[in-house]
């Protein structure tokens, strides 16, 4: 038995290694004298060092190289021998003489590869002499090494097609016949591994036999090289007896690694050809085979060769390879009750992987594989466990992959039944999965059903689906989420006016499930969206008749400031206000004036309900100044008592430069260069005026509280907005007012008590330099500044 004791394994390798050299020694001295019996002797003697039951076999394959590389050296003397006339069969009777039958065996083989050589016998004749007599070592380890060894020296020595060896018209059965027998006694070797020694070392075996794979594995390599092996041998023979092999021996690791080498092995086109009885194997396994990475493997060598060329898809067709492939999961996962949610799902994943690849043009068939998919997570909830969520996500993504169109996914009926058994997070994560696949192929969703299946597939960003779960969301995830749904809504899109107002309210119907922290990234792009298919509609005739079924800007408009309104639940009340601003401007252009002036009244009901904070306010008021001026749909009466609030307001700002400036932006409101109805130089001195006396007054706040009279800046503001309704024509603003104002400043300036400001001398400097530009410029302009003294 082995011991315990690393070292002491150590021990026996080195003990065994120094006798090995020993033996192997004088057979070099036997080999140069050219004394065979002595050679003979001390090989056979070196050879007994592998006899050992010690070491474990990764130190005996360190033992077994070692007398692998000696045994090269005696094969080239036995064929310097029969070059000088030794002969071979002699040789061959001698080797069988030696004492103990481990180095008999590896010498006749030794000897054998040198007697295939001459050809003095048929090359099947010897081969089927050796592998029988191999037979004598029972022992798995040792056994598996002697195999191995008969394998590795008659692999380039098989009766095969086109060999030099080769005999008559049966040849490659015989080559065949040989490979298969070794391999059937080695993969029984193996096997037994497991069953020698103590159960409390089982886990060691299982490491041990793990290790030794590769030497049983290589039979199926040798087999696959064999150029004889055709289709028709291969499935009336080769394979068939392998699976035998691999159904019978009843070992676990035995038969996943053997059908693992079976797939990797052989040839594609033989894998196609013969699926129907690689799959009926397949339920013939041990229930603990991890069949599912045997199949999945066979499946993506598949869809691998499906893709290396066109010309291979009607092989695919011709064997059914979709049905066969269906039917045989579906097999071992009914005969594999207590299979893992994650390992059906590999499975299917894989299938829908070969379908994409082989019928990309069947639908039906991946719907086909959704559909028992979600018949399998059926009754199981939501998936807590990662592996099977990880590989639903893949099993859902492979489609998009595919098709990068999500309208061929919207098609499949049970996509969205496969998602719901997604938890919360796994569904986000596919959720922006989907969207950033349409946003990647720019894919226009242009009908409201596409759209509602669509936002249904992907609720789990539009709505908490887990109360909780926000909470453990970073903040910038989530903007970043919203933020790509947000550019989903932008891309939806549709010629037809009536179908564009369809989708945007399925839209709108969805997103106002959204709760409060979705609805500040979800109804801005809805409100843009409506309001393009308003431009779109804009100048249209409203046909009486028509108005109950045709979408018009009226009824866009009472839809945007229903959704406008859900903002207040939030609340965001300078983004509501810029929306109702925008709005309003729409509707200007759109000549609807009760409409315009209802956003501008749900405006001013935000900017005096809810914005209470100074810089809203201010950023507010400069909004509204900003919309008003550029609105010509107004009557006088509703014009004025805009414009009167939109004056009141301002001069109630808090800070006086902001009352100053809110001020004087709103002499804008009374002259407006394209509309000869709003031209009143009168109120535009007055709201200058107002704006000079505030800006004095600010000024001497800065000297009570700071003892210094603070900038000049307001007064040059003031003195570029003279200038500008000057240029304009407004007849209240003279020279005089111009050149008083002029001197204000720069008598300010100059006093001891102004705080040195750079910006103001600079702008102050550069409006002079205009003034004296538009003096020397000449001309009406010219005429009109030329009294002006700078």
């Amino acid at each position: 038995m082995i011991p315990d004791g690393v070292e002491d394994e150590e021990k026996w390798l080195a003990a065994g290694i120094t006798g090995l050299q020993q033996n192997a020694f004088y057979m070099h001295r036997a080999l140069d004298s050219n004394n065979v019996k002595d050679a003979l002797k001390y090989s056979a003697q070196m050879l007994s060092e592998l006899r050992t039951s010690r070491l474990s076999p990764h130190k005996y394959y360190e033992l077994y190289m070692r007398a692998f590389d000696e045994l090269r050296k005696l094969e080239m003397f036995f064929e310097e021998e029969t070059r000088r006339g030794c002969s071979i069969i002699d040789l061959y009777e001698l080797v069988q003489h030696a004492g103990n039958i481990l180095p008999r065996l590896y010498l006749l083989c030794t000897v054998g590869s040198v007697y295939i050589k001459s050809k003095e016998a048929p090359a099947k004749d010897v081969l089927k002499d050796l592998v029988e007599m191999c037979r004598g070592i029972q022992n798995p380890v040792r056994g598996l090494f002697l195999r191995s060894y008969l394998s590795q020296i008659s692999r380039d020595k098989l009766p095969d097609i086109g060999s030099e060896y080769e005999g008559d018209a049966d040849t490659v059965v015989d080559a065949v016949e040989f490979v298969l027998q070794n391999f059937t006694e080695m993969n029984k070797l193996w096997v037994r591994m497991q069953h020698q020694g103590p159960a409390r070392e089982k886990e060691r075996r299982e490491k041990e036999r793990s290790e030794l794979r590769d030497l049983v594995g290589k039979n199926l390599h040798v087999l696959s090289q064999i150029e004889g092996v055709d289709l028709d041998m291969y499935r009336d023979t080769v394979l068939p007896r392998v699976l035998e092999q691999v159904v019978n021996c009843k070992d676990e690791l035995a038969q996943y690694y053997l059908m693992d080498c079976i797939i990797q092995v052989f040839p594609d086109e033989y894998h196609l050809q013969t699926l129907e009885i690689l799959l009926g194997a397949c339920p013939q396994l041990q229930p603990s085979v991890d069949i599912k990475t045997v199949l999945s493997r066979l499946m993506e060598r598949l869809s691998n060769y499906a893709a290396s060329s066109v010309e291979v898809l009607p092989e695919f067709l011709q064997v059914e390879a979709f049905a066969k492939l269906n039917s045989a999961i579906g097999k071992v996962i009914e005969a594999q009750v207590d299979m893992p949610i994650a390992g059906a799902v590999t499975l299917y994943s894989s299938l829908l992987t070969f379908t994409l690849h082989v019928h990309p043009d069947r639908l039906d068939y991946v719907d086909q594989i959704l559909g028992a998919c979600v018949k399998k997570l059926s009754g199981k909830g939501k998936l807590d466990d990662s592996k099977a969520t990880k590989q639903i996500v893949a099993l859902l993504s492979a489609p998009l992959e595919k098709y990068n169109d999500i309208e061929t996914a919207l098609k499949l009926t049970n996509y969205p039944h496969v998602m719901e058994h997604l938890d919360n997070g796994t569904n986000k994560v596919m959720a922006g999965v989907i969207i950033q696949s349409i946003i990647k192929s720019r894919i226009c969703i242009s009908t409201a059903e596409k759209v509602g299946a669509l936002f249904e597939l992907v609720k789990g960003l539009i709505k908490d689906l887990d109360e909780n779960l926000h909470d453990e969301l970073d903040e910038e995830d989530f903007n970043e989420e919203q933020n790509s749904v947000a550019r989903l809504i932008q891309m939806l899109y549709n010629d037809d006016p009536e179908e564009m107002l369809k989708i945007i309210c399925t839209v709108r119907k969805h997103i106002l499930t959204g709760g409060p922290k979705r609805l500040p990234f979800t109804i801005p792009p809805l409100v843009f969206n409506s309001l393009k298919l308003v431009r779109r509609l804009q100048g249209q005739q409203e046909n009486a008749a028509a108005e109950e079924v045709a979408p018009t800007p009226k009824k866009i408009f009472q839809l945007l400031n229903q959704t406008i309104e859900a903002l207040s639940t939030v609340p965001v009340p300078e983004l509501a206000l810029r929306l109702y601003l925008q709005c309003a401007e729409a509707a200007n252009d759109c000549d609807l004036e009760p409409v315009a002036y209802e956003f501008f009244t749900q405006a001013y009901i935000l900017y005096e309900e809810e914005i209470s904070d100074s810089r809203a306010q201010v950023t507010a008021i400069h909004l509204i100044i900003g919309t008003l001026q550029r609105m010509h749909v107004f009557g006088v009466e509703n014009r004025d008592t805009l414009t009167h609030k939109a004056t009141g307001y301002s001069a109630k700002l808090l800070k006086k430069p902001d009352q100053c400036r809110a001020v004087y932006a709103c002499s804008h409101l009374f002259w407006i260069d394209d509309n000869d109805s709003v031209k009143d130089g009168e109120r535009v001195l007055l709201c200058l005026k107002r704006a000079l006396r505030i800006a004095n007054a600010a000024q001497q706040m800065a000297n009570a509280t700071r003892g210094s009279s603070g900038s000049v800046m307001l007064f040059i503001e003031i003195l570029n907005k003279y200038l500008y309704f000057f240029e304009k024509g407004n007849p209240e603003i003279n020279v005089s007012a111009i050149q008083g104002l002029i001197e204000l400043i720069t008598t300010e300036m100059q006093s001891d008590s102004i705080t040195p400001d750079p910006a103001a001398d600079a702008f102050f400097a550069s409006t002079l330099r205009y003034i004296q530009f538009q003096k020397q410029k000449g001309g009406a302009m010219g005429e009109k500044y030329e009294p002006i003294k700078v």
